[in-house]
Protein backbone atom coordinates (compact mmCIF):
# COMPACT_ATOMS: atom_id res chain seq x y z
CA UNK A 1 0.00 0.00 0.00
CA UNK A 2 2.79 2.53 0.83
CA UNK A 3 4.06 1.80 -2.42
CA UNK A 4 1.58 2.59 -4.27
CA UNK A 5 0.83 5.52 -2.87
CA UNK A 6 4.62 7.09 -2.97
CA UNK A 7 4.09 5.64 -7.11
CA UNK A 8 1.10 8.08 -7.14
CA UNK A 9 2.71 10.95 -5.43
CA UNK A 10 5.42 10.24 -7.88
CA UNK A 11 3.13 10.87 -10.50
CA UNK A 12 1.21 13.84 -9.08
CA UNK A 13 5.06 15.81 -8.64
CA UNK A 14 5.69 15.13 -12.17
CA UNK A 15 2.42 16.19 -14.03
CA UNK A 16 2.48 19.32 -11.64
CA UNK A 17 6.49 20.02 -12.87
CA UNK A 18 5.89 19.64 -16.25
CA UNK A 19 2.51 21.82 -15.83
CA UNK A 20 4.63 24.56 -14.36
CA UNK A 21 7.25 24.33 -17.11
CA UNK A 22 4.70 24.94 -19.43
CA UNK A 23 4.71 28.39 -21.49
CA UNK A 24 1.46 30.55 -21.50
CA UNK A 25 2.38 31.34 -25.15
CA UNK A 26 4.92 30.40 -27.46
CA UNK A 27 6.30 32.60 -30.80
CA UNK A 28 7.69 29.70 -33.42
CA UNK A 29 8.66 30.12 -37.19
CA UNK A 30 10.19 33.51 -37.33
CA UNK A 31 13.07 35.54 -38.11
CA UNK A 32 14.22 36.45 -34.55
CA UNK A 33 17.21 39.24 -34.45
CA UNK A 34 17.78 39.40 -30.36
CA UNK A 35 20.29 42.03 -30.27
CA UNK A 36 21.95 39.46 -28.45
CA UNK A 37 25.75 39.04 -29.57
CA UNK A 38 25.90 35.71 -27.95
CA UNK A 39 22.69 34.37 -30.11
CA UNK A 40 21.92 37.00 -32.73
CA UNK A 41 19.20 34.69 -34.46
CA UNK A 42 16.51 32.32 -33.06
CA UNK A 43 13.20 30.62 -34.59
CA UNK A 44 11.10 30.64 -31.46
CA UNK A 45 10.58 32.01 -27.64
CA UNK A 46 8.47 30.66 -24.91
CA UNK A 47 6.71 33.45 -22.69
CA UNK A 48 5.83 32.40 -18.85
CA UNK A 49 4.57 35.45 -16.47
CA UNK A 50 6.11 38.05 -19.43
CA UNK A 51 9.34 37.04 -19.34
CA UNK A 52 11.24 34.91 -21.93
CA UNK A 53 11.59 31.02 -20.28
CA UNK A 54 13.43 29.37 -23.71
CA UNK A 55 14.51 30.74 -26.52
CA UNK A 56 16.07 29.02 -29.77
CA UNK A 57 15.25 26.46 -32.50
CA UNK A 58 12.27 25.88 -33.38
CA UNK A 59 12.24 22.34 -31.63
CA UNK A 60 14.16 23.45 -28.24
CA UNK A 61 11.03 25.38 -27.69
CA UNK A 62 8.26 23.33 -28.46
CA UNK A 63 9.47 20.89 -25.48
CA UNK A 64 7.67 23.86 -23.43
CA UNK A 65 4.29 23.79 -25.10
CA UNK A 66 1.36 22.38 -23.01
CA UNK A 67 -2.32 21.94 -23.54
CA UNK A 68 -3.03 25.26 -22.23
CA UNK A 69 -0.11 27.20 -24.52
CA UNK A 70 -1.05 29.39 -26.86
CA UNK A 71 1.16 29.31 -29.97
CA UNK A 72 1.91 32.05 -32.30
CA UNK A 73 3.02 31.14 -35.90
CA UNK A 74 5.24 33.90 -37.05
CA UNK A 75 5.37 32.54 -40.67
CA UNK A 76 9.02 33.28 -41.57
CA UNK A 77 8.56 37.06 -40.63
CA UNK A 78 11.31 39.06 -39.01
CA UNK A 79 10.93 39.85 -35.14
CA UNK A 80 13.12 41.84 -32.55
CA UNK A 81 13.00 43.25 -29.56
CA UNK A 82 10.31 46.05 -29.04
CA UNK A 83 11.64 49.55 -29.99
CA UNK A 84 12.14 52.34 -27.45
CA UNK A 85 11.12 55.50 -27.94
CA UNK A 86 13.84 56.95 -26.20
CA UNK A 87 13.20 60.54 -26.07
CA UNK A 88 9.46 61.75 -26.13
CA UNK A 89 6.16 63.67 -25.04
CA UNK A 90 4.10 60.97 -24.13
CA UNK A 91 0.84 63.32 -23.32
CA UNK A 92 2.21 65.81 -25.40
CA UNK A 93 2.13 63.14 -28.56
CA UNK A 94 -1.56 62.14 -27.28
CA UNK A 95 -2.78 65.99 -27.55
CA UNK A 96 -1.33 66.26 -30.64
CA UNK A 97 -3.56 63.80 -31.97
CA UNK A 98 -6.50 65.73 -30.33
CA UNK A 99 -5.59 68.75 -32.49
CA UNK A 100 -4.40 70.11 -35.76
CA UNK A 101 -1.38 68.21 -36.78
CA UNK A 102 1.10 70.46 -38.99
CA UNK A 103 3.81 68.75 -39.32
CA UNK A 104 3.33 67.16 -42.74
CA UNK A 105 2.11 70.73 -43.97
CA UNK A 106 3.98 72.61 -46.68
CA UNK A 107 2.94 76.24 -46.54
CA UNK A 108 0.97 78.92 -44.46
CA UNK A 109 -1.91 79.00 -46.84
CA UNK A 110 -2.40 74.81 -45.21
CA UNK A 111 -2.28 76.02 -42.21
CA UNK A 112 -4.66 79.26 -42.73
CA UNK A 113 -7.27 76.58 -44.26
CA UNK A 114 -7.14 74.03 -41.14
CA UNK A 115 -7.73 76.85 -39.11
CA UNK A 116 -10.84 78.14 -41.08
CA UNK A 117 -12.07 74.84 -41.14
CA UNK A 118 -11.76 74.22 -37.93
CA UNK A 119 -13.31 77.64 -36.71
CA UNK A 120 -16.72 75.93 -38.20
CA UNK A 121 -16.67 73.45 -35.79
CA UNK A 122 -16.20 75.69 -32.81
CA UNK A 123 -18.21 77.75 -31.03
CA UNK A 124 -17.06 81.50 -30.42
CA UNK A 125 -14.59 81.45 -27.42
CA UNK A 126 -13.48 78.24 -27.83
CA UNK A 127 -9.35 78.00 -28.12
CA UNK A 128 -8.06 76.11 -31.60
CA UNK A 129 -4.85 74.65 -30.90
CA UNK A 130 -2.30 72.74 -33.00
CA UNK A 131 1.08 71.84 -33.67
CA UNK A 132 4.02 70.88 -35.95
CA UNK A 133 4.37 73.99 -38.54
CA UNK A 134 7.93 74.66 -39.72
CA UNK A 135 8.56 77.82 -41.95
CA UNK A 136 11.84 76.35 -43.20
CA UNK A 137 9.73 73.49 -44.98
CA UNK A 138 7.60 75.19 -46.32
CA UNK A 139 7.38 74.94 -50.05
CA UNK A 140 5.64 78.25 -50.86
CA UNK A 141 6.93 81.50 -50.38
CA UNK A 142 5.28 83.88 -47.94
CA UNK A 143 5.17 87.54 -48.88
CA UNK A 144 5.91 89.91 -45.55
CA UNK A 145 7.55 87.62 -43.51
CA UNK A 146 10.55 88.15 -40.17
CA UNK A 147 12.90 85.76 -39.94
CA UNK A 148 10.83 83.16 -42.24
CA UNK A 149 7.76 84.10 -40.05
CA UNK A 150 4.06 85.03 -41.52
CA UNK A 151 2.43 88.16 -40.06
CA UNK A 152 -0.84 87.30 -37.61
CA UNK A 153 -2.93 89.12 -40.05
CA UNK A 154 -4.89 86.40 -42.49
CA UNK A 155 -4.81 83.60 -39.72
CA UNK A 156 -6.84 86.31 -37.20
CA UNK A 157 -8.88 87.10 -40.42
CA UNK A 158 -9.85 83.48 -40.55
CA UNK A 159 -10.54 82.93 -36.55
CA UNK A 160 -11.81 86.31 -35.10
CA UNK A 161 -13.56 84.91 -32.35
CA UNK A 162 -11.56 82.26 -31.66
CA UNK A 163 -8.15 82.40 -30.23
CA UNK A 164 -5.59 80.25 -31.84
CA UNK A 165 -2.19 78.88 -30.39
CA UNK A 166 -0.04 76.66 -33.48
CA UNK A 167 2.63 75.45 -31.62
CA UNK A 168 6.07 75.23 -33.65
CA UNK A 169 7.41 71.63 -34.80
CA UNK A 170 10.29 71.83 -32.21
CA UNK A 171 7.97 72.76 -29.46
CA UNK A 172 10.45 75.93 -28.86
CA UNK A 173 8.06 78.83 -30.18
CA UNK A 174 4.11 79.18 -30.63
CA UNK A 175 2.09 81.21 -33.24
CA UNK A 176 -0.96 82.95 -31.98
CA UNK A 177 -3.48 85.09 -33.49
CA UNK A 178 -5.26 88.59 -32.83
CA UNK A 179 -7.78 86.99 -30.59
CA UNK A 180 -5.36 85.11 -28.26
CA UNK A 181 -3.48 87.68 -27.85
CA UNK A 182 -5.48 90.37 -26.94
CA UNK A 183 -6.90 87.65 -23.83
CA UNK A 184 -2.87 87.16 -23.07
CA UNK A 185 -2.92 90.94 -22.81
CA UNK A 186 0.22 90.65 -25.15
CA UNK A 187 0.80 94.35 -27.04
CA UNK A 188 3.58 96.03 -28.34
CA UNK A 189 4.78 97.64 -25.28
CA UNK A 190 4.59 93.47 -23.82
CA UNK A 191 8.56 93.49 -23.25
CA UNK A 192 10.51 90.22 -24.12
CA UNK A 193 11.18 87.60 -21.01
CA UNK A 194 14.26 86.04 -19.98
CA UNK A 195 15.03 83.23 -22.02
CA UNK A 196 12.49 84.54 -24.44
CA UNK A 197 11.53 86.47 -27.55
CA UNK A 198 8.59 88.06 -28.72
CA UNK A 199 9.08 88.54 -32.53
CA UNK A 200 8.42 92.25 -33.89
CA UNK A 201 8.96 93.65 -37.27
CA UNK A 202 11.03 96.64 -37.50
CA UNK A 203 8.69 98.84 -36.37
CA UNK A 204 8.12 97.23 -33.21
CA UNK A 205 4.68 95.40 -34.29
CA UNK A 206 3.96 92.01 -32.43
CA UNK A 207 3.82 89.64 -35.48
CA UNK A 208 2.09 86.56 -33.80
CA UNK A 209 5.37 84.47 -33.32
CA UNK A 210 6.32 83.67 -29.32
CA UNK A 211 9.85 81.79 -29.57
CA UNK A 212 10.93 80.13 -26.12
CA UNK A 213 10.26 81.17 -23.03
CA UNK A 214 7.97 84.10 -24.79
CA UNK A 215 5.07 81.32 -25.82
CA UNK A 216 4.31 81.36 -21.88
CA UNK A 217 2.48 84.22 -22.17
CA UNK A 218 -0.02 82.62 -24.77
CA UNK A 219 0.02 79.05 -23.15
CA UNK A 220 -0.89 80.90 -19.40
CA UNK A 221 -3.14 82.25 -21.15
CA UNK A 222 -5.14 79.07 -22.76
CA UNK A 223 -4.02 77.36 -19.18
CA UNK A 224 -6.70 79.66 -17.68
CA UNK A 225 -9.04 78.34 -20.48
CA UNK A 226 -8.67 74.55 -19.75
CA UNK A 227 -8.61 75.38 -15.91
CA UNK A 228 -12.42 76.76 -16.33
CA UNK A 229 -13.55 73.27 -18.01
CA UNK A 230 -15.39 71.04 -15.37
CA UNK A 231 -12.96 68.46 -13.28
CA UNK A 232 -15.00 65.88 -15.35
CA UNK A 233 -13.79 67.32 -18.95
CA UNK A 234 -10.12 67.47 -17.74
CA UNK A 235 -10.12 64.04 -16.83
CA UNK A 236 -11.53 62.79 -19.97
CA UNK A 237 -9.11 64.98 -22.36
CA UNK A 238 -6.33 63.95 -19.79
CA UNK A 239 -6.92 60.01 -20.34
CA UNK A 240 -8.02 60.37 -24.00
CA UNK A 241 -4.51 61.82 -24.41
CA UNK A 242 -3.00 58.63 -22.62
CA UNK A 243 -5.09 56.74 -24.80
CA UNK A 244 -4.22 58.15 -28.19
CA UNK A 245 -0.69 57.81 -27.08
CA UNK A 246 -0.84 54.34 -26.18
CA UNK A 247 -2.51 53.64 -29.73
CA UNK A 248 -0.11 55.17 -31.86
CA UNK A 249 2.94 53.95 -30.15
CA UNK A 250 1.86 50.36 -30.36
CA UNK A 251 0.88 50.35 -33.86
CA UNK A 252 4.39 51.85 -34.49
CA UNK A 253 6.24 48.85 -32.26
CA UNK A 254 6.78 50.80 -29.54
CA UNK A 255 6.74 48.80 -26.37
CA UNK A 256 8.56 51.18 -23.73
CA UNK A 257 8.14 55.21 -23.73
CA UNK A 258 10.70 57.65 -22.47
CA UNK A 259 9.60 60.60 -21.58
CA UNK A 260 11.39 63.68 -21.77
CA UNK A 261 9.92 66.21 -18.67
CA UNK A 262 6.67 65.36 -17.21
CA UNK A 263 4.95 67.72 -13.64
CA UNK A 264 4.88 66.01 -10.69
CA UNK A 265 1.13 66.09 -10.99
CA UNK A 266 1.18 63.70 -13.98
CA UNK A 267 3.79 61.44 -12.79
CA UNK A 268 1.56 60.13 -10.17
CA UNK A 269 -0.93 60.32 -11.85
CA UNK A 270 0.52 57.71 -14.45
CA UNK A 271 2.13 55.66 -11.48
CA UNK A 272 -1.67 55.18 -10.46
CA UNK A 273 -2.88 53.95 -13.94
CA UNK A 274 0.72 51.61 -13.99
CA UNK A 275 -0.81 50.29 -10.58
CA UNK A 276 -4.11 49.68 -11.46
CA UNK A 277 -3.06 47.61 -14.59
CA UNK A 278 -4.70 50.24 -17.14
CA UNK A 279 -1.49 50.64 -19.09
CA UNK A 280 -0.63 49.17 -22.67
CA UNK A 281 2.63 50.51 -23.18
CA UNK A 282 5.73 50.71 -20.89
CA UNK A 283 6.79 54.65 -19.25
CA UNK A 284 9.70 55.51 -18.45
CA UNK A 285 9.65 59.23 -17.21
CA UNK A 286 11.66 62.33 -16.33
CA UNK A 287 9.69 65.16 -13.38
CA UNK A 288 10.16 68.00 -15.00
CA UNK A 289 9.62 71.15 -12.37
CA UNK A 290 11.78 73.75 -10.49
CA UNK A 291 14.27 73.05 -7.69
CA UNK A 292 12.13 75.44 -5.59
CA UNK A 293 8.74 72.90 -6.18
CA UNK A 294 10.81 69.80 -5.86
CA UNK A 295 13.04 70.57 -3.17
CA UNK A 296 10.22 68.75 -0.34
CA UNK A 297 8.36 66.63 -2.80
CA UNK A 298 10.68 63.63 -3.62
CA UNK A 299 10.19 60.85 -0.80
CA UNK A 300 9.39 57.83 -2.63
CA UNK A 301 11.30 58.47 -5.55
CA UNK A 302 12.78 57.19 -7.15
CA UNK A 303 9.80 54.84 -8.69
CA UNK A 304 10.85 51.78 -10.29
CA UNK A 305 9.34 49.39 -11.99
CA UNK A 306 5.08 49.78 -11.03
CA UNK A 307 2.95 48.18 -12.03
CA UNK A 308 4.67 45.00 -12.62
CA UNK A 309 7.40 46.98 -14.83
CA UNK A 310 4.59 49.51 -16.72
CA UNK A 311 6.22 52.25 -14.87
CA UNK A 312 9.56 54.31 -13.69
CA UNK A 313 10.18 57.66 -12.75
CA UNK A 314 14.01 57.86 -11.96
CA UNK A 315 15.07 61.02 -13.51
CA UNK A 316 14.60 64.99 -13.32
CA UNK A 317 14.57 67.07 -16.92
CA UNK A 318 15.55 70.52 -17.16
CA UNK A 319 15.70 72.39 -20.60
CA UNK A 320 19.24 75.11 -20.61
CA UNK A 321 18.31 76.26 -24.25
CA UNK A 322 16.05 76.24 -26.77
CA UNK A 323 15.78 74.87 -30.55
CA UNK A 324 17.98 75.64 -33.62
CA UNK A 325 14.62 76.22 -36.17
CA UNK A 326 13.12 79.17 -33.89
CA UNK A 327 16.93 80.52 -33.20
CA UNK A 328 16.49 79.23 -29.58
CA UNK A 329 20.00 76.80 -29.99
CA UNK A 330 22.30 78.40 -27.43
CA UNK A 331 25.82 79.02 -29.54
CA UNK A 332 29.46 79.85 -28.96
CA UNK A 333 29.34 82.03 -31.76
CA UNK A 334 26.91 83.88 -33.28
CA UNK A 335 23.75 82.18 -35.94
CA UNK A 336 25.38 82.90 -39.71
CA UNK A 337 21.66 83.90 -40.63
CA UNK A 338 21.20 85.96 -37.41
CA UNK A 339 24.02 88.16 -36.68
CA UNK A 340 25.15 89.34 -33.38
CA UNK A 341 22.87 86.78 -31.63
CA UNK A 342 23.68 82.96 -30.00
CA UNK A 343 20.31 82.02 -29.14
CA UNK A 344 18.76 81.75 -26.03
CA UNK A 345 19.40 80.34 -22.65
CA UNK A 346 16.21 79.02 -21.21
CA UNK A 347 16.68 78.22 -18.07
CA UNK A 348 19.17 80.39 -15.63
CA UNK A 349 22.44 78.20 -15.19
CA UNK A 350 21.89 78.40 -11.08
CA UNK A 351 18.86 76.97 -11.32
CA UNK A 352 20.53 74.16 -13.51
CA UNK A 353 22.97 73.62 -10.82
CA UNK A 354 20.22 73.30 -8.52
CA UNK A 355 18.49 70.70 -10.06
CA UNK A 356 21.22 69.00 -10.43
CA UNK A 357 22.35 68.44 -6.59
CA UNK A 358 18.80 67.81 -5.73
CA UNK A 359 18.91 64.78 -8.66
CA UNK A 360 22.27 63.74 -6.89
CA UNK A 361 21.14 64.27 -3.31
CA UNK A 362 17.86 61.70 -3.99
CA UNK A 363 19.78 58.96 -6.61
CA UNK A 364 18.06 60.32 -9.72
CA UNK A 365 19.65 60.43 -13.24
CA UNK A 366 19.60 64.36 -14.53
CA UNK A 367 18.48 64.78 -18.16
CA UNK A 368 19.01 68.35 -19.37
CA UNK A 369 18.37 69.66 -22.84
CA UNK A 370 21.02 70.67 -24.43
CA UNK A 371 21.02 72.15 -28.36
CA UNK A 372 23.37 74.27 -29.09
CA UNK A 373 27.33 74.04 -28.65
CA UNK A 374 27.53 76.62 -25.69
CA UNK A 375 24.10 74.65 -24.20
CA UNK A 376 25.60 71.31 -24.19
CA UNK A 377 29.47 72.43 -22.77
CA UNK A 378 27.74 74.13 -20.14
CA UNK A 379 25.67 71.24 -19.39
CA UNK A 380 29.05 69.26 -19.14
CA UNK A 381 30.42 71.73 -17.30
CA UNK A 382 28.07 71.09 -14.76
CA UNK A 383 28.01 67.26 -14.62
CA UNK A 384 31.41 66.97 -14.52
CA UNK A 385 31.66 69.35 -11.26
CA UNK A 386 28.91 67.41 -9.67
CA UNK A 387 30.50 64.10 -10.42
CA UNK A 388 33.99 65.44 -9.22
CA UNK A 389 32.29 66.13 -5.82
CA UNK A 390 30.37 63.34 -5.72
CA UNK A 391 33.04 60.72 -6.67
CA UNK A 392 31.88 58.37 -4.27
CA UNK A 393 28.69 57.71 -6.53
CA UNK A 394 29.37 55.28 -9.70
CA UNK A 395 27.52 54.76 -13.07
CA UNK A 396 25.37 58.02 -12.47
CA UNK A 397 24.00 57.41 -16.35
CA UNK A 398 22.97 61.18 -17.04
CA UNK A 399 22.23 61.98 -19.88
CA UNK A 400 22.13 65.31 -21.91
CA UNK A 401 18.94 64.94 -24.31
CA UNK A 402 19.50 65.51 -28.29
CA UNK A 403 23.17 67.16 -27.52
CA UNK A 404 22.47 68.10 -31.81
CA UNK A 405 25.39 70.95 -31.74
CA UNK A 406 28.64 70.12 -30.25
CA UNK A 407 32.22 72.18 -30.27
CA UNK A 408 34.66 69.55 -31.66
CA UNK A 409 36.25 69.98 -28.20
CA UNK A 410 33.21 68.15 -26.26
CA UNK A 411 32.99 65.59 -28.30
CA UNK A 412 35.27 63.16 -25.97
CA UNK A 413 34.05 64.48 -22.78
CA UNK A 414 30.73 62.29 -23.29
CA UNK A 415 32.80 59.06 -23.40
CA UNK A 416 34.90 60.57 -20.10
CA UNK A 417 32.51 60.87 -18.35
CA UNK A 418 30.00 58.14 -18.87
CA UNK A 419 27.06 61.29 -20.54
CA UNK A 420 24.69 59.35 -22.27
CA UNK A 421 23.89 61.25 -25.79
CA UNK A 422 20.32 60.65 -25.91
CA UNK A 423 19.57 61.65 -29.41
CA UNK A 424 17.19 61.38 -32.67
CA UNK A 425 18.18 60.20 -35.24
CA UNK A 426 15.02 62.04 -37.21
CA UNK A 427 16.19 65.02 -36.48
CA UNK A 428 18.97 65.27 -38.59
CA UNK A 429 17.74 64.88 -41.53
CA UNK A 430 14.53 66.53 -40.38
CA UNK A 431 16.80 70.13 -39.66
CA UNK A 432 19.44 69.31 -42.30
CA UNK A 433 17.63 71.62 -45.10
CA UNK A 434 18.63 74.95 -42.82
CA UNK A 435 21.55 73.62 -40.50
CA UNK A 436 23.84 75.02 -42.72
CA UNK A 437 21.86 77.89 -43.12
CA UNK A 438 21.89 78.71 -39.15
CA UNK A 439 25.60 77.91 -38.37
CA UNK A 440 27.82 77.74 -41.33
CA UNK A 441 29.51 75.18 -43.14
CA UNK A 442 32.84 74.38 -40.42
CA UNK A 443 29.96 74.44 -37.42
CA UNK A 444 28.01 71.59 -39.12
CA UNK A 445 30.33 69.42 -40.93
CA UNK A 446 32.30 69.13 -37.53
CA UNK A 447 30.01 69.04 -34.78
CA UNK A 448 26.20 68.62 -36.09
CA UNK A 449 24.60 65.24 -35.15
CA UNK A 450 27.85 63.72 -34.91
CA UNK A 451 26.92 60.03 -34.10
CA UNK A 452 29.71 58.29 -35.26
CA UNK A 453 32.10 60.47 -33.74
CA UNK A 454 30.63 60.45 -30.43
CA UNK A 455 30.11 56.36 -30.35
CA UNK A 456 34.12 56.10 -31.59
CA UNK A 457 34.85 57.94 -28.18
CA UNK A 458 33.06 55.48 -26.22
CA UNK A 459 29.84 57.52 -25.81
CA UNK A 460 26.47 55.66 -25.44
CA UNK A 461 24.14 57.24 -27.86
CA UNK A 462 20.45 56.71 -27.67
CA UNK A 463 17.42 57.16 -30.27
CA UNK A 464 14.31 58.02 -30.26
CA UNK A 465 11.77 60.65 -32.36
CA UNK A 466 11.17 63.44 -29.55
CA UNK A 467 7.19 62.80 -30.45
CA UNK A 468 5.28 65.18 -31.20
CA UNK A 469 8.26 67.12 -32.82
CA UNK A 470 8.31 64.29 -35.10
CA UNK A 471 5.86 61.52 -35.48
CA UNK A 472 6.77 58.51 -33.33
CA UNK A 473 7.82 56.37 -36.32
CA UNK A 474 10.79 54.31 -35.50
CA UNK A 475 11.67 53.70 -39.33
CA UNK A 476 12.06 57.27 -40.63
CA UNK A 477 14.30 57.68 -37.62
CA UNK A 478 16.07 54.38 -38.40
CA UNK A 479 15.92 55.69 -41.75
CA UNK A 480 17.88 58.80 -41.05
CA UNK A 481 19.96 57.38 -38.88
CA UNK A 482 21.47 54.45 -41.16
CA UNK A 483 21.61 56.81 -44.61
CA UNK A 484 21.43 60.51 -42.91
CA UNK A 485 19.54 61.21 -46.33
CA UNK A 486 16.27 62.70 -46.18
CA UNK A 487 13.25 60.35 -47.16
CA UNK A 488 11.64 62.91 -49.40
CA UNK A 489 14.26 64.84 -51.27
CA UNK A 490 16.95 62.21 -50.78
CA UNK A 491 19.67 65.35 -49.71
CA UNK A 492 22.21 63.45 -47.95
CA UNK A 493 23.62 65.65 -44.61
CA UNK A 494 27.08 64.50 -43.69
CA UNK A 495 26.95 60.89 -43.80
CA UNK A 496 30.35 59.93 -42.43
CA UNK A 497 28.04 60.29 -39.66
CA UNK A 498 25.80 57.40 -40.32
CA UNK A 499 25.30 54.31 -38.66
CA UNK A 500 25.18 50.65 -39.61
CA UNK A 501 22.36 49.08 -39.05
CA UNK A 502 22.90 46.80 -36.04
CA UNK A 503 24.26 50.49 -34.59
CA UNK A 504 21.15 51.74 -35.80
CA UNK A 505 18.86 48.82 -33.76
CA UNK A 506 21.16 48.77 -30.74
CA UNK A 507 20.46 53.00 -30.87
CA UNK A 508 17.01 51.66 -30.67
CA UNK A 509 16.76 48.88 -28.69
CA UNK A 510 19.94 48.24 -25.49
CA UNK A 511 21.56 51.84 -25.71
CA UNK A 512 17.81 52.98 -24.33
CA UNK A 513 17.41 50.19 -21.89
CA UNK A 514 21.16 51.12 -20.34
CA UNK A 515 19.88 54.38 -20.45
CA UNK A 516 17.44 54.01 -18.47
CA UNK A 517 18.96 51.46 -16.32
CA UNK A 518 17.09 48.64 -17.90
CA UNK A 519 19.57 46.16 -19.85
CA UNK A 520 18.53 43.46 -17.22
CA UNK A 521 14.89 43.38 -18.51
CA UNK A 522 14.74 45.09 -21.91
CA UNK A 523 16.51 46.07 -25.34
CA UNK A 524 17.25 42.28 -26.01
CA UNK A 525 15.79 38.57 -26.41
CA UNK A 526 17.07 36.96 -23.89
CA UNK A 527 16.20 34.48 -21.35
CA UNK A 528 14.82 36.01 -18.01
CA UNK A 529 13.91 39.70 -19.99
CA UNK A 530 10.62 40.95 -20.57
CA UNK A 531 8.87 39.31 -23.64
CA UNK A 532 8.93 42.55 -25.82
CA UNK A 533 8.90 42.12 -29.13
CA UNK A 534 7.96 43.59 -32.41
CA UNK A 535 7.02 41.59 -36.23
CA UNK A 536 7.79 43.65 -38.98
CA UNK A 537 7.17 43.10 -42.95
CA UNK A 538 10.64 43.87 -43.73
CA UNK A 539 14.28 41.89 -42.52
CA UNK A 540 15.73 45.38 -40.86
CA UNK A 541 19.13 44.24 -41.17
CA UNK A 542 18.93 42.74 -45.19
CA UNK A 543 16.09 44.98 -46.65
CA UNK A 544 16.73 48.38 -48.85
CA UNK A 545 17.45 51.34 -47.36
CA UNK A 546 14.18 52.39 -49.07
CA UNK A 547 12.04 49.63 -47.71
CA UNK A 548 13.01 50.73 -44.28
CA UNK A 549 10.64 53.32 -45.05
CA UNK A 550 7.88 50.86 -46.22
CA UNK A 551 8.07 48.64 -43.29
CA UNK A 552 4.80 47.40 -41.20
CA UNK A 553 4.63 46.27 -37.97
CA UNK A 554 2.83 43.04 -38.13
CA UNK A 555 2.60 42.74 -34.37
CA UNK A 556 3.83 44.85 -31.44
CA UNK A 557 3.95 42.23 -28.39
CA UNK A 558 4.50 43.60 -24.82
CA UNK A 559 4.75 40.86 -21.86
CA UNK A 560 3.88 38.39 -24.39
CA UNK A 561 1.28 39.67 -24.77
CA UNK A 562 -0.13 41.19 -28.45
CA UNK A 563 -1.08 44.56 -27.80
CA UNK A 564 -1.27 45.20 -31.32
CA UNK A 565 -2.22 43.43 -34.30
CA UNK A 566 -2.19 44.52 -38.30
CA UNK A 567 -5.38 43.46 -39.68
Amino acid sequence: MNRAWLFLLLLILTAACQQAEQADVVFTNGKIYTVNSDQPWVEALAVKDERIVAIGTADEVAAWQGDGTEVVDLQGAFAMPGFIEGHGHFLGLGESLMNLNFLRSRSWQEIIDAVAAEVQQKKPGEWITGRGWHQEKWQEIVENTVLGYPYHHELSAVSPDNPVILRHASGHGSFANAKAMEIAGVSRETPNPSGGEIVRDSRGEVIGMFEETAQRLITRAYSEYLDSLSEDEREERWMRAVTLAEEECLKNGITSFQDAGTALEDILKLRDLAEKGELDVRLWAMIRNSSEFLQDKLDGFPIINAGNHYFTSRAMKVSIDGALGPFGAWLLESYADKPNFVGQNTTPVPEVENLAKLAMAHGMQFCAHAIGDRANREVLDIFERNFKENSDKKDLRWRIEHAQHLHPDDIPRFGQLGVIASMQGIHCTSDAPFVEKRLGYERAVEGAYVWRSLLETGAVVTNGTDAPVEEVNPFESLYATVTRKRSDTGFEFFPDQKLTREEGIYSYTMACAYSAFEEKDKGSLELGKLADMVVLSKDLLACTDEEILDTEVLMTIVGGNIKYAKE
